[in-house]
């Protein structure tokens, strides 16, 4: 059926609905060529509706395998071209069969570049995705909608679970953990333990881990005060690494403040600067917020910068066995250079 992307300053794009489902969000884009799957899989997503710029979405199908969790936990997809005939030997299927079964309301056959024009002008705006005949009371309704604030605990872990029999033991705080960062843990011989989000520092520190991992997850890093009270509590106890909203937390618990940025970081092919070597990384990246550097205390050692726009994109504390970066170097887009961190997180352990 036909339908419409209405974003709350009111400006209007029209495609096709591949389902007769309405949806409400924050409306953002990834500008990813390749990596689809991945995204509509990463709990990160959480609330909001991803539009894509890449012009042809599903060509090589679907292969369950790369998933990053057990089902898509974005509100909406919005895509150019959907493929009806994909291509690959992997393939397990359409993309458009994954959308269905799990239910997010798609709209495809749009200008997805208009769309990316007008989040990059004004910024991440509240967007519905609504058939083109809906009245508009109901329409209205749906903007009145609230966004949702506590998405962490959407996609958190419900109980402590187990993974892997490597050396060191790894305590992990899963806001929405990717899996793919839970396996190159494992392949960094690690044995995880993995908490559900709101778990207690003395509780994760009973288990007397050789280090922690704080992961990935959606939302505003202020939204979750009781999370970074409970990072004070682990700071300067065991060595800690920090991914994206892990960063974040890091950020916030040794005092300095977040922002949030105006279209964010999504994509699969930003460059980022180590600035200890000199190095420039091509990155995936998810993110809405930034931590503020000078907010930071001077304990602080800034070690990634975001080549794009010059904000933080990873920090170290020595004195303290800190390590964190804002982008997923797991994810790997092209070579795998930035596994090195897992490196240095085992050695960190290591040392301790």
């Amino acid at each position: 059926m036909k339908g419409v992307l209405i974003l709350e300053n009111g400006q209007k794009f029209y495609g096709n609905m591949l389902m007769d489902e309405p949806a409400v969000g924050e409306v953002v884009f990834n500008t990813g060529m390749t990596g689809y799957q991945e995204t509509f899989t990463d709990p990160s997503y959480a609330g909001q509706i991803i539009t894509m710029t890449y012009p042809l979405i599903g060509n090589y199908g679907l292969f369950h395998e790369i998933e990053q969790a057990d089902r898509p936990y974005a509100a909406g997809f919005i895509v150019s071209e959907l493929c009806e005939e994909p291509s690959n030997w992997q393939n397990e299927g359409k993309l458009s069969t994954f959308i269905m079964t799990h239910h997010i309301p798609c709209l495809y056959g749009v200008d997805t570049r208009a769309i990316t024009r007008a989040i990059r002008s004004q910024g991440v705006m509240k967007g519905v995705i609504v058939p083109e005949t809906m009245d508009e009371s109901a329409i209205k309704e749906l903007f009145d909608t609230p966004l949702e604030t506590q998405l962490v605990r959407r996609v958190t872990t419900r109980e402590i679970k187990h993974m892997g029999d490597g050396r060191f033991h790894v305590a992990v705080m899963d806001y929405g953990a990717k899996a793919n960062i839970l396996r190159e843990l494992v392949n960094s011989d690690c044995r995880l333990t993995i908490f559900p989000a709101e778990t207690k520092a003395e509780e994760v520190l009973a288990v007397n881990p050789d280090g922690i991992f704080l992961s990935n997850g959606p939302g505003d890093p202020k939204d979750v005060p009781y999370i970074v009270e409970e990072v004070k509590k682990m700071i300067g106890k065991k060595p800690i690494f920090g991914i994206c909203l892990g960063l974040q937390m890091l950020g916030l618990a040794l005092g300095g403040q977040s922002r949030k940025l105006t279209f964010g970081h999504r994509g699969a092919n930003h460059p980022v600067k180590d600035i200890r070597t000199g190095r420039v990384y091509i990155t995936s990246q998810n993110h809405g917020y930034v931590i503020d550097e000078a907010s930071l205390p001077d304990d602080v050692v800034v070690t990634h910068r975001n080549l794009h726009d010059n904000t933080l994109e990873g920090f170290e504390v020595p004195s303290k066995k800190i390590m964190c970066v804002q982008y997923h170097p797991e994810a790997s887009p092209g070579p795998t250079d930035n596994l090195y961190l897992f490196t240095q997180f085992v050695k960190m352990m290591e040392e301790n």
